[in-house]
């Protein structure tokens, strides 16, 4: 005979659920695990946290107990008690995939250790890449629209008072020398005194401009 699975059952109730009682997600992942004959290993839950976090007390001890090889499967109710985005989800099917872990949803019917689960977790791994592709573009046009509009983007502009620089320079001194003595940045310092029409620097023939820009 075969050795039972070893499972375990996770529920959560989030912050904004108050009303719900996990005892019924349980309910029904105890009645799966008798009639399909798991071995249940723990019952963990977390209440009151919501499933955008990543990190839950439970749902940590969980993937411990999984890493450490004490599980055959994990069961949920449903997809969003485990994790609310598909990003998070696919994160923690992938580390299953590798320990040797199924998952299951009741909700959903799905079970990553049939064919058509399997064919769920390529469905979840092309949403979320496109969830991704979506946000890259959302942010990518947002900046373009602030650059149209005269806004700054990135990091906060850094002023500089290019009238020492210029000083140096015309001593004689190279960028990369006098970047280093006034604690700027060549590739700032550079660009500055670009702005304001002050590199390259017309020089008189007998002082030098540093090749190292």
């Amino acid at each position: 005979m075969t050795k039972p699975l070893r499972a375990a059952l996770y529920g959560r109730v989030s912050t904004s659920n108050k009303g719900q009682d996990v005892g019924l997600q349980l309910d029904e992942l105890r009645r799966a695990a008798n009639q399909r004959g798991w071995l249940v290993q723990a019952e963990l839950v977390d209440e009151g946290i919501s499933g955008s976090k990543d990190r839950r007390p439970a749902l940590d001890e969980l993937m411990t107990m999984a890493r450490a090889g004490k599980l055959d499967l994990v069961a949920v109710f449903r997809f969003d008690r485990f994790a609310r985005s598909s990003r998070h989800l696919l994160q923690a099917l992938e580390e299953f995939r590798l320990l040797g872990v199924s998952f299951i949803s009741l909700h959903e019917q799905v079970d990553t250790s049939t064919p058509m689960g399997k064919a769920m977790f390529t469905m979840i791994a092309a949403m979320a890449e496109m969830e991704r592709d979506v946000l890259r573009e959302r942010v990518v046009a947002g900046v373009r629209r602030a650059q149209a509009q005269g806004k700054h983007c990135g990091r906060p502009r850094r002023e500089i008072d290019t009238r020492p620089a210029v000083a140096l320079l015309r001593e004689g001194r190279g960028l990369k020398e006098v970047s280093r003595i006034l604690d700027v940045p060549r590739a700032t310092l550079r660009r500055r005194l670009q702005e304001q029409g002050q590199w390259p620097l017309s020089l008189a023939g007998d002082v030098r401009l540093d090749a190292q820009v």
